[in-house]
């Protein structure tokens, strides 16, 4: 079967588009209509340059060295020294999807038609996404503003032959690699070099693959809270949807709806309905539709501000063809992205810490009518069962808890001053990156948890979207019947859950 494409022709991209080409489901092209703006743009570029007049990013140095003017014979130099000087990142490599997420995101935005590159720029871009060229970037430099401006120009460095890439599995110089893949490297010229590395593009890449990530752990948080429920023989009555229209949050409602739903059917629910001392459960379980609700009614108001970043050009200066003009700005500050980023690990931090509490209560064995064995241990005290599961979710919270520190908050000045009031999104980026893997991990604690106790109150049954995921755990984690190490079995929910 033919390999599905997506045309970048100057429009909006999607989250799933970025994170299709980022995990290498879908090959590029460049339309005839992002041809057409790009070379409009490179006219009036080009037109500037015949002027003389001082334009930043063509004829003067950068940041603070912007009073600076360079002579017509040094311009092109100046686009290439400005990768080589930018080039500064440090730390291990980003992921190599997040890394063809900058790639497809800036071809894209030179692809508007505001940044006055050559066509052949981004086309030498997505030559390189289509065959699998994907530079190495130190994964530390970037403070959000300004463009991820050392990211970026470690991409840019191999788009010109130099850096480090990968082709395939394999690490090799960046010239090798184009080579290699039967790819020109280009020269820049005249604005171009700004162009590639101003831009959020780092940021951005993160945030939308973390959206696609996060939306799974969402839907997977509230079925393991539905058979936590079942899994401690709590009541389904404050589920009741009376309870959360009286309330009026949009997202409490709909996680109360879900939650009844996976557990239509349950004849756990049934087998505890009459003679129940309890009246009522902890707040973990009690209060999940609020909790879990305001979180994703948190997530889904920052996916607003993430998606319009997929469709924006955050270079500078922008080229404007029909006014002939090119205007200095400030779009490649990344704070928007950096306090929706900031906004998620807090409601990540959430999911997670109200899962721990439900999962620990299972295993303690304070409730003595759930029927359960102290840490689902099939012979408690000559075996733990899954006590220390619950110091893993222990663990996980806590570095969940310290990443929820805003990084937006913490600023900077660099340049000389001149740059004096940064996002630090890449920051937070790399922070969100690292809670979604815990939140991941705390999740799949909790359905393991579930699945054993669903096993230990049989015959009787979960609700029939819950037993969907028992079965689904079940062809990968076998039933335990003695002490055994948990961390593949919570490894290959984890996998399950991605």
């Amino acid at each position: 079967m033919e390999q599905e494409s997506l045309i970048l022709d100057g429009g909006q991209l999607t989250g799933p588009q970025v994170t299709a080409v980022a995990r290498k489901g879908i090959r590029v092209e460049i339309g005839e209509n992002a041809t057409a703006l790009m070379l409009s743009a490179r006219e009036t570029v080009e037109s500037r340059i015949k002027s003389g007049s001082p334009t930043y990013g063509i004829n003067t140095g950068f940041g603070a060295l912007s009073t600076t003017s360079i002579s017509h014979e040094k311009l092109d130099e100046l686009q290439m020294n400005i990768l080589r000087s930018h080039a500064a990142g440090v730390g291990d490599p980003l992921d190599g999807e997040i890394v063809r997420g900058m790639m497809l995101l800036l071809a894209a935005s030179l692809c508007r038609g505001y940044s006055g590159a050559r066509p052949i720029v981004a086309e030498t871009i997505v030559q390189m996404l289509n065959a699998g060229v994907t530079p190495q970037i130190p994964s530390r430099g970037s403070v959000g503003a300004s463009g991820d401006l050392a990211p970026l120009a470690h991409l840019a460095l191999v788009l010109c032959g130099e850096g480090s890439a990968t082709l395939g599995e394999k690490e090799m110089p960046g010239k090798a690699a184009m080579a290699a893949a039967g790819i020109t490297p280009i020269v820049p010229v005249e604005k171009e070099g700004l162009a590639l590395i101003n831009g959020t593009h780092l940021m951005a890449s993160i945030a939308a693959i973390a959206l696609g990530d996060i939306a799974l752990i969402c839907e997977v948080a509230v079925i393991a809270t539905a058979m936590s429920i079942d899994a401690a023989k709590a009541t389904s009555e404050f589920l009741d949807n009376r309870i959360h229209e009286a309330r009026g949050q949009g997202g409490q409602i709909t996680v109360a709806a879900s939650i009844r739903e996976h557990l239509r059917g349950s004849t756990i629910l049934t087998s505890h309905s009459e003679n129940d001392p309890r009246v009522q459960d902890p707040y973990s379980f009690r209060c999940s539709p609020q909790v879990l609700g305001a979180s994703i009614e948190a997530i889904a108001r920052v996916t607003g501000t993430i998606s319009a970043e997929l469709g924006a050009v955050t270079d500078n200066p922008l080229v404007f063809p029909n006014d002939n003009e090119i205007l200095s700005g400030g779009n490649f500050h990344g704070m928007p992205l950096a306090i929706s980023m900031d906004e998620l690990r807090i409601a990540l931090c959430h999911i997670a810490g109200i899962a721990d509490r439900r999962l620990e209560w299972i295993l303690s064995a304070r409730d003595l009518h759930n029927d359960l064995p102290a840490f689902m241990a099939c012979n408690p005290g000559l075996e733990s069962g899954l006590m220390i599961v619950q110091y893993t979710t222990a663990a996980c919270c806590a570095e969940l808890r310290t990443l929820s520190m805003p990084a937006s908050v913490s600023n900077i000045s660099t340049s000389a001053g001149i740059e004096d009031y940064n996002s630090m999104g890449a920051t937070a980026a790399l922070m969100l990156r690292q809670s979604i893997k815990l939140c991941r991990s705390v999740i799949a604690c909790e359905i393991l948890v579930g699945c054993d106790a669903l096993d230990h109150h049989r015959p009787l049954r979960s609700g029939d979207g819950v037993e969907k995921m028992h079965a689904k755990v079940r062809e990968v984690v076998p039933e335990r019947n003695c002490d055994r190490s948990p961390s593949d079995d919570i490894a290959a929910i984890e996998t399950l859950i991605s």
